[in-house]
This record gives C-alpha cells, structure tokens and sequence, in this order.
C-alpha cells in the first residue's frame, strides 16, 4: 500500500478542479475530474507496491466527436473533428521493472503484463488495448522495459462511437512513453516530430501499419485511421478541427458558434469493433483498399490510397468511375465499390471543404444543410448506419437542432446535435424522451450528455 501523501495534489479535490479550470474544461467538468482522480488515487494507493520512489504522474484523455469525415481517415481523406469533455482520467506509477497492471478503478478489473515485443494480447476484450500498446512500445523501442501500475476511470458512454477504445490506448502509452523515456530517444524523435505526427504514430499502433522506421505489427484488429488520435491529442476548447490523413496535416481550426454546445445522444446499440461489428467496419476499409489497388493495378502509379490516387489528375476520379465500369469483377462488388467511390468523393472531397467554409462564415443553415448531406451519403452509399442513429439524427433535427449525425465507425453508436447552450437541458430531455418512446427496447443503455468541444488530452502532475 502507497500513502495517498505520497500522490500530492491529486487527493485535494477542490484544489485540483482549481487547477484544472485552466485547461479549457467547463467549471462542471473540472469538478467531475477531480474526483475521479481522487477514486483513481484511492484504488492505486491500496492495490500498488510501497516501496514506489518515482514520480506519480496523471493524465486526463478525452474521447472525440467526428462532426464530419466518415470512414474517410484511413484512405487519406478529411475529416473535423472535436475533443468532448469525457474520457480517461488515469493516475499512474511508473515501476523499475517490466509488470505492468490496468486497473479500472469503478469495475476493480485489472490486466496485468510484462512489456515485451511478443507479448499476446487477448482479442475481443478490453485488455487487448493496452496489451498491444506495451507490445509496439517494447518492438519499436528496444530496451523500453520499465512497466508502470496504473488505474484509471472513463466517463465515455463504452461502444459508443466517442473512441473510447482509442483514448485508453492513448492513456496507457502516454504513461508508458513517460516511465521509459522515450521522447528522448533516437527512433523516437527521427519519427515524432509533433502531436500530429504522434497521433498518425498511435494510429498504426492500432491498425498494425508501420510509421517511419517503426515497425508495425498484428494491431488491435481494425483497419482504421488516425482520425481519433489525432482528435485526442490535438484537439482546441471550443473549436473543430479539420485535418488532413496519411499523413496527418492540419487544415483548420474553426470556432464553435458562439452560444452553441453538442448534445450527444448515444443510441444503446453497442458499435464495438469487435466480432462482426469489426468485420462490418474493416468491410469498409477494404473496400476503399481495393478501389486503391484498382487505380494502381490498371495505371502503374503508385498512389498509397483513395485520395491520392483522385488528387493525381484534374480527371482522375473519372478514370476510376471507368476503370470501375470496366473492371473484370463480379457485378456485386463492381457495385459496392461504386457506391464506396462516390462516397468518399462526396463526404472528403464536397461536403467537409464547403462546411468549414460555412463554419468560418457563420453560416449556420448551410453547416446544417451539409451535415444533412453527410447523414444521407452514410445511410445510402456507405451502409453504415441502423435505423436507430438515423432516427436519432432525424429527431434532432426536428427538435431546433443546428445541425445533426451519427459519428464514428457506426452499426451503432451515437449521434451529435449542435443546440443553442441557453436551451440544450430542454432540447437533451425532449430527445431522450422521443428516442425511448421510439426504441423501449434500447432505454437501459441510451445516454444523453451536453458537452462543450473540450480541450486535448493533457498531463495533470
């Protein structure tokens, strides 16, 4: 057992919410983080080692909305993206030794683990996470042996689109990257430059791919992008962001309307990527791989994904559209890669470049008219979306929202409403309320939460 005196200012909870209002957290949410520190202390002083003589160190990792860019990061699209103010609050002390434990601090589960480059994690449970985290880090920075004990709390709706799963990866190697050292490091800092470059980095710890000279490996199981980590890392109070993808390139920082929050209505269908939730979302990716290979295949060039092979040539998206028309393919698959091809083109290439404009115009009924859009192109091209999200969206709409979608992989998960803040507690009640009498069967676990676009994961102590 630690001493709580020995975790300093993380057990003085009015003093750390004081702290923590400098950030860009709402009076309400530094609050609520205090005392999740404080739990996430109390269960680490009891279950850790007492003879710890390194710093204790903590992290707040928010979870993400993707107001727009579905399914377009990891072909190398755009997307904009927002930080919420929920996510990992994570106390950790680093160890001398290789053990590593996760503990969650509401559940008491933990996973315990050695850092090692041939470390097998479990797919399909939570623990899958972190374990392929300490994997990369031990593969890709020989002799990052030093392991840490950590515990942490999430206030993220689990599955529910809001990249739950991406913001524990990020917290267990911010601690793991902190314990061994790595910033200072060769293979790191020839790799690293930047938070965007470490965002691109933790996407590949996710996907398998290798970044630079890092090595890759098996990944978490999904074929996805950067797009959450880049959010989570990146991410400004009270604006979206819109980003570019392999790389990852900043693009713009545009300001929420003035008066405005998200309302965040999660629809209780679980979006886990993992089973066949994931095979539905790496059918997506795949997709997009192929209509890659195509354009490589039948031009020689060698373009590295969707949006470089169309940005190649002023015609290149109608050399595709014929190449597709033409390719030796059963007709069902020439059609699901017409419909993933028009997509893409619509939602990276029209819809989030003329938002952002409306966004820094202030022009609020064309943002809105655009999200419609982007709904629409997701529930009829892309296939991604259930009845629920889109009833959810529509329900938002019909309510006085500004704009509304569903977010991330889909198959489930939650939707996004941007609502006047001096009306958002009315507008969150009537849209529970309407979504419960639609959906009875999905009430237990539906979730409604108001969030300001909150800032970047940050360290604490």
């Amino acid at each position: 057992m630690i001493e709580l005196s020995y975790f300093g200012d993380l057990t003085d909870t009015p003093a750390l919410a004081v702290q923590l209002s400098t950030t860009g957290l709402s009076p309400a949410a530094c609050q609520s983080k205090a005392q999740r520190f404080a739990q996430a202390v109390a269960t680490l002083s009891v279950t850790c080692e007492a003879d710890h003589t390194r710093r204790a160190m903590a992290f707040f990792v928010p979870g993400r909305i993707e107001v727009l860019g579905k399914h377009t990061d990891y072909a190398g699209g755009r997307t904009m993206v927002a930080a919420v103010e929920r996510g990992f609050t994570i106390v950790a002390v680093p160890r001398d030794d290789r053990q590593t434990t996760v503990i969650d601090a509401e559940s008491r589960q933990a996973v315990r683990f050695l850092i090692d480059a041939e470390l097998k994690p479990s797919a399909g449970t939570w623990s899958n996470y972190p374990m392929t985290v300490a994997r990369r880090v031990a593969r890709n920075f020989p002799g990052a042996c030093r392991g840490a004990d950590m515990a942490l709390l999430s206030d993220l709706p689990q599955a529910a689109g809001l990249s739950s799963s991406s913001a524990l990866m990020v917290s267990v190697f911010l601690v793991l990257a902190e314990a061994n050292h790595l910033a200072a490091r060769d293979e790191y800092w020839h790799n690293i430059g930047s938070k965007t470059d470490l965002a691109g980095y933790l996407g590949t710890i996710e996907n398998g791919q290798s970044f630079g000279t890092l090595a890759g490996d098996r990944g978490v199981g999904t074929f996805g992008g950067s797009e959450d980590h880049t959010a989570i890392l990146c991410a400004e109070p009270e604006h979206i962001s819109q980003y570019g993808n392999c790389p990852v390139e900043f693009e713009k920082m545009l300001p929420v309307p003035t008066g405005y929050v998200f309302a965040v209505g999660s629809s209780g269908i679980v979006a886990q990527k993992t089973g066949a939730a994931q095979e539905k979302y790496n059918a997506a990716s795949r997709l997009a791989s192929a209509l890659a290979e195509l354009w490589r295949r039948e031009t020689g060039r060698d373009d590295p994904h969707l949006a470089a092979a169309l940005s190649s040539a002023p015609d290149a998206a109608e050399q595709l559209q014929m190449l597709l028309r033409t390719a030796d393919t059963d007709p069902f698959d020439r059609a699901a890669l017409a419909a993933r091809l028009e997509h893409f083109m619509i939602e990276s290439g029209e819809i989030i470049p003329e938002a952002g404009d409306a966004l820094a115009g202030g022009d609020l009924r064309a943002f809105g008219r655009l999200v419609d859009r982007s709904q629409k192109a997701a529930e009829q091209l892309l296939g991604n979306q259930v009845p629920e999200t889109a009833s959810l969206a529509a329900a938002a709409r019909r309510l006085g929202a500004a704009a509304a979608s569903a977010f991330g992989a889909g198959f489930g998960g939650s939707v996004w409403a941007l609502v006047q803040a001096d009306r958002a507690e009315g507008f969150l009640a009537a849209w529970a309320d309407a979504y419960r009498a639609d959906y009875p069967q999905h009430a237990p676990l539906a979730s409604f939460f108001l969030t300001a676009a909150g800032p970047a994961a940050f360290r604490v102590c």
